[in-house]
């Protein structure tokens, strides 16, 4: 802990020590990490970084002061909006990030049912491969969450999701995909559900939803999934994962204007008139958005087709990688880019040491349970690092399985 410097510190030697605080971290960049970060290449960050930097200091909360944001965000929903399904009709708002975006549905599907049905005590009901967010979002807005069990093949399971519907529930979700497993829900069965019962369906797609766009385009097999899908109400889709801008863009696209309006707060009950906001943010810096702009344009369709091919070769050589090791189970075979597995005979190999292992020879992975998984995030900076990093995972085998060694699950937040 250091308290505030009686005198300044010049700018040379704060950005010394910020290098220096930073000496510990994972180094995404090399593409040594399989989590958390998202690298496209060092013009493609630099796009990133330098709009992030033009804009920062502006202020989203008012377009009307900073109308380029305005513009901006416009101009990214539209560039956005054909890998989502969306269509004329279709709006939409720029988020801080996944989260706040599964936050802003719910609320926007409480306070919906709320007017339209008198819904006093909401929920929601989704697999329990779902993202924690929804979680997060029940707890913040009085929300009850009503998990269902997957089924073997990790999917939501829709016969026992439709088993927790009642008169109050007010959405259902579907994940493409889902980040546990990394398989695609059938949104086609869950949305149709959403229909019979009159109530809204989210599709979680902050992982797939420019991966899955591109998949399709390069003639991959995708199982529907958007807001092309009858019953799908809205989406989310991350920019700062596969869209590779910074961190803090993420979008969700309702299926009308009359839907979306729910998610935006109003008040004039203070001194200081008339407030508005379209999320949890009130200031907000501008550089998300500007970044998202601007690397969105810089890579292009051919950008995102060429660095979609790159990342699903190399999920698709791990993956095989992983079936064919006689000490690893892959949990499911990855539908986009998402690979997790587990020990065959967990009684003699811990992969949580394994994990330990891999960070000594500077690998980062996700670590899940139940059941005790690794879960590596495959991105197109890991294209070339494939081949050197199934040689450190077999190294750590070897030396987990000599030495009966073992390692703890960690978590991937905190509170701290």
């Amino acid at each position: 802990m250091k308290p505030l410097p009686t005198k300044g510190i010049p700018a040379p030697q704060v950005f010394d020590e910020l290098e220096s605080l930073r000496a510990g971290d994972v180094d995404w960049r090399s593409g040594r990490v399989f989590s958390l970060a998202y690298y496209a290449g060092p013009q493609a960050i630099a796009v990133a970084e330098d709009a992030y930097r033009r804009f920062s200091g502006e202020n989203a909360l008012s377009t009307d002061a900073f109308p380029s944001l305005k513009m901006m965000q416009s101009d990214v929903l539209s560039m956005v909006g054909p890998w989502l399904g969306a269509d004329k009709d279709s709006a939409g708002f720029m988020t801080s990030g996944g989260t706040e975006s599964i936050l802003m549905v719910v609320k926007a599907a409480r306070d919906q049912f709320a007017q339209t049905d008198g819904v006093t005590k909401p929920n929601i009901v989704l697999p329990t491969s779902a993202h924690a967010a929804f979680e997060k979002a029940c707890h913040y807005f009085g929300v009850e969450s009503r998990r269902a069990d997957v089924g073997d093949d990790w999917r939501a399971d829709i016969a026992a999701m439709d088993r927790l519907i009642d008169d109050n529930t007010v959405m259902l979700v579907a994940s493409a995909p889902q980040y546990p497993q990394g398989v695609i829900d059938d949104v086609t069965g869950i949305a149709k559900l959403a229909q019979q019962h009159g109530i809204n369906c989210h599709v979680d797609a902050c992982m797939g939803g420019v991966t899955l766009a591109y998949l399709e385009k390069l003639g991959q097999p995708i199982p529907a999934w958007n807001l092309r899908v009858p019953g799908v109400t809205s989406i989310s889709v991350d920019l700062h994962k596969y869209g590779y801008t910074s961190k803090g863009a993420s979008v969700v696209m309702y299926r009308s204007k009359s839907l979306r309006a729910h998610q935006g707060f109003f008040t004039d009950n203070w001194l200081g008139g008339m407030y508005a906001s379209s999320g949890m943010l009130g200031t907000k810096s501008g550089g998300s958005i500007a970044s998202a702009w601007a690397v969105l344009r810089h890579l292009g369709e051919d950008g995102y087709t060429a660095l979609t091919q790159q990342t699903r070769n190399a999920t698709v050589q791990l993956a095989d990688h992983i079936v064919a090791h006689p000490q690893l189970a892959l949990r499911a075979y990855p539908e986009s880019t998402l690979i997790c597995f587990g020990a065959t005979d967990p009684t003699l190999l811990n992969v949580f040491a394994v994990a330990d292992e891999l960070r000594i020879r500077g690998w980062y992975v996700d670590r899940q349970t139940p059941p005790d998984s690794l879960h590596c995030t495959v991105n197109a900076i890991h294209h070339d690092k494939i081949d050197a990093f199934v040689t450190d995972l077999d190294a750590s085998i070897n030396t987990v399985l000599s030495t009966r060694l073992s390692g703890d699950v960690g978590s991937y937040g905190n509170l701290e």
